[in-house]
């Protein structure tokens, strides 16, 4: 090989690695918002997270690298999430994340350009925030959690473990659309079984363990806790109540029943975060929210604790273990 061509290929060898480091200096960071309804520290919220991160980092994002991700946590408050949606807006960020029907409304108050991903809303038609679940046609599309007809799935998983109950107390957040729509299809459910329903509010947890205390004083009695972020918010605080006064106990979500709930049954939420990191990528690829169809849950999961079942003198019928999910012992 002669000298000038060996110079040539060292030049360019030595080049290379410069290259690299350049195109990797010069690539353009994306900035996401993420506003969650939970705490900060809440665990399971974290995890759902870190499934988002990790999807996110197999299409090829990677925060500290090409996007940098802020964080919001309104633990329930609604004065909060409407501070913090105006913070993350005010970032420019080129999208927005976001979980629950709660967050929803400020943030759209806040922004009608910045694309908004959501996962885990019931009904977003209903609640104005997409003209329609095939065509969202403004700034925002995600994930449904699940239909309101999916009320009277709890009351027949009920009804199922524990056969004699006559009276359930269900805990629902009267402000959120979801908890108006799903006490409904639970009392279109109750009727033809001779179910009586009594509606609780999650909002004050002194007037909820009053309430639920009052119900629980006659016998034949359930308890039905249905999709909100408050109720997730007083998770412990409504599992506690349930296990004080004996109430067999239907939950919306796994967090519940793996705290020491009895049962639960709703869509898979880590699905759910994959899902939206799908989202955010094709819009940060050049889509737009609008053209995005919104798309309801392929995953659902029903969880069993046998353990909370024994304290309260249950047998769960084999049909019921035979569907689950996940049993825990």
């Amino acid at each position: 090989m002669r000298r000038r061509e060996v110079i040539t290929l060292l030049s360019g060898a030595a080049a290379w690695p410069l290259a690299v480091a350049h195109a990797q200096q010069s690539e353009r960071v994306r900035r996401i918002g993420v506003l969650q309804s939970q705490a900060a520290d809440d665990s399971e919220r974290q995890a759902y997270l870190a499934a988002f991160r990790k999807e996110l980092e197999r299409l090829g994002w990677t925060d500290g690298r090409n996007i940098r991700i802020d964080y919001r946590w309104s633990a329930g408050n609604a004065a909060d999430a409407a501070r913090f949606a105006a913070e993350l807006v005010g970032l420019t960020p080129d999208l927005i994340f976001t979980s629950g029907s709660v967050s929803m409304p400020p943030l759209l108050q806040a922004t009608r350009s910045v694309p908004i991903v959501f996962a885990l809303v019931a009904d977003p038609v209903g609640a104005g925030f997409v003209d329609s679940l095939a065509r969202p046609a403004g700034n925002a599309t995600g994930f449904i959690s699940l239909e309101y007809t999916f009320g009277g799935k709890w009351l027949e998983l009920l009804k199922e473990i524990v056969p004699s109950v006559t009276r359930a107390v269900v805990i629902r957040d009267p402000t959120d659309p979801a908890g108006i729509g799903l006490f409904s299809a639970l009392q279109s459910a109750a009727s033809p079984t001779g179910v009586e329903l009594r509606p609780v509010n999650v909002r004050d947890v002194g007037e909820m363990d009053r309430a639920v205390a009052a119900f629980a004083a006659t016998p034949n009695g359930g308890l039905i806790v249905t999709a909100s972020s408050l109720a997730y918010v007083h998770r412990d605080a409504i599992i506690a109540l349930a296990a004080r006064q004996k109430l067999p106990a239907v939950y919306f979500a796994r967090p519940f029943v793996t705290a020491g709930g009895l049962a639960s049954y709703g869509p898979d939420v880590v699905d759910q975060y994959r899902r939206a990191a799908a989202y955010v990528d094709r819009i940060l690829r050049g889509e737009k929210p609008g053209d995005l169809p919104v798309q309801a849950p392929t995953k659902f999961q029903l969880v069993i604790n046998l353990k909370t079942a024994k304290a309260l003198g249950l047998t769960i019928p084999p049909s019921v273990l035979a569907r689950a999910d996940e049993v825990i012992d």
